[in-house]
Order: C-alpha cells, then structure tokens, then sequence
C-alpha cells in the first residue's frame, strides 16, 4: 500500500467506529419509542454525515479523499423499500430494483469492509478498472439507488405541500419529474401499467398511516437531510462521469 493507501484504510476504519457508537445510540432510541418508516429513516440520515473531503499529501502527490459511509445509504434506501411497499403493487419494478442495487453494493463491501466501507472508493476501483459503465457495476447500482432517492425527495415534497393529495397523481408526478428521463421505453411502459394498480382513493395520509399532526415536521426534517445528501451524490456521480447513464 501506498501511504496515501494507508490514510485511507486508517481513515475508513475510524469512521466505522464513528458509525458503530452512533448505530448503538439510535438502536438504544428505537427501544424507548415504536418508530414510524419516516422517524426511522431520519435516524438513518443522522448517522450518514454528509461526504467530507480530507486532502492526503505524498511526496509524489495530493489526493482528494471524500468520505461517503456505505452502510447507512443502504439501510436508508432499504426504508424507502419499506415506504414502496405501502404504496403497493405499482412500485414493484421499482422496490426489485432497489433491492438488486443494494444486494450488488453490499457484494463489494463484504470483499473488503474496511476500504469499501466508503461508497466512493468503490467508484474509484471501477473508474480505474473501465467497468463503471458496465450494465450490473456497483457505479450503476449507486446511480440508481441515488435516482429512487430523488423520486422519494419528490414524492415527500408532495406529502408536505399537500397532504390529502392522490396517490397516482403524487407517484405519476414524482416519476415523470425524476426517473422517466433515465427510463427507457420498456421500463415506461412497464410503469405506465402498473400506476393503474394505485387506488384513486388512496391519499399519502393513507399510506404512512399518520394520523398525527407530528409526521409533516418529521417528513420536513427528512427532506431538510436529504436535499444536501443527494447534491452531494450527484455531484460525485457526475465526477466519475456515470450520471447520464439510462436504462433499457
């Protein structure tokens, strides 16, 4: 390993750590109070810090190092499964690909957890390899996963505008505005199909079963988590040139 190599791995290893006491104090939350999916998933967001970038200097070089946790985004992304699923039949395409994306990620990490603890080094490995544009790479999984969390931001910014809005109408919108443009005209029409499975009367009250007045500050406070986390995954997806990539 190089030294700057070494910085990494030392700097992987105290996030982790970080990470750990962290995921022990908010297990220690969820005891005291039955958290909704929302109240869940910003607990999620409060442990994975906003990517940080520590300049590691060799006698040879300076590199950039961003850390962005690995494990956090995946257990953030498994919530917005647990939200799909309330939805119901017409997210199904989309929960599986959630799920795939998740399961290719958590591959990488498990070949190596400490280095790959951070999301960006495995960007990095593929960038150097040639392979980020292959179609089952972890950089594509990233992008996709980045993609369901702005149809997700969409959505919850229709919840806090309106809070008794139809659900086919809130889905059709959120969609259109963030994952048709990357779709191609299979995975459209394969969408167009199943939004006829929402039912009409089905508002997003309905479907995060908030019944109290709390929930609109708690999807504020996630929205407020989100916006600058994906700014930050965008911006290191266009990075590595893979932000453009569309499906079939």
């Amino acid at each position: 390993y190089t030294h700057a190599h070494t910085h990494i791995l030392e700097e992987a290893r105290e996030n982790l750590l970080k990470m750990k006491r962290k995921r022990c104090e908010m297990e220690e939350t969820m005891k005291k109070r039955k958290m909704t999916e929302i109240g869940s998933a910003i607990e999620e967001l409060s442990v994975l810090s906003i990517a940080k970038t520590t300049i590691v200097t060799t006698e040879t070089e300076s590199t950039n190092i961003i850390n962005l946790p690995l494990k956090p985004l995946l257990s953030f992304c498994r919530l917005i499964i647990q939200v799909l699923d309330k939805i119901g039949p017409t997210m199904a395409v989309l929960r599986q690909d959630i799920d795939q994306n998740i399961q290719r990620l958590e591959t990488m990490w498990e070949s190596d957890p400490i280095l790959y603890s951070n999301l960006v080094e495995i960007l990095r490995k593929e960038a150097k390899e040639g392979s980020s544009r292959k179609p089952k790479s972890c950089s594509r999984a990233a992008l996709w996963l980045t993609r369901a969390m702005d149809f997700t931001l969409a959505l919850l910014q229709r919840l806090v505008k309106d809070m008794s809005q139809n659900m086919e109408q809130a889905v059709e919108e959120s969609y259109n505005l963030t994952i048709k443009p990357w779709h191609g005209w299979i995975s459209f029409a394969a969408f167009k199909v199943a939004l006829k499975l929402v039912p009409n009367n089905n508002t997003f009250i309905n479907v995060l079963s908030a019944k109290d007045e709390s929930v609109e500050n708690d999807i504020s406070s996630l929205i407020s988590l989100l916006i600058p986390l994906l700014s930050q995954l965008h911006s290191i997806l266009e990075s590595y040139e893979v932000h453009k990539l569309k499906s079939t």
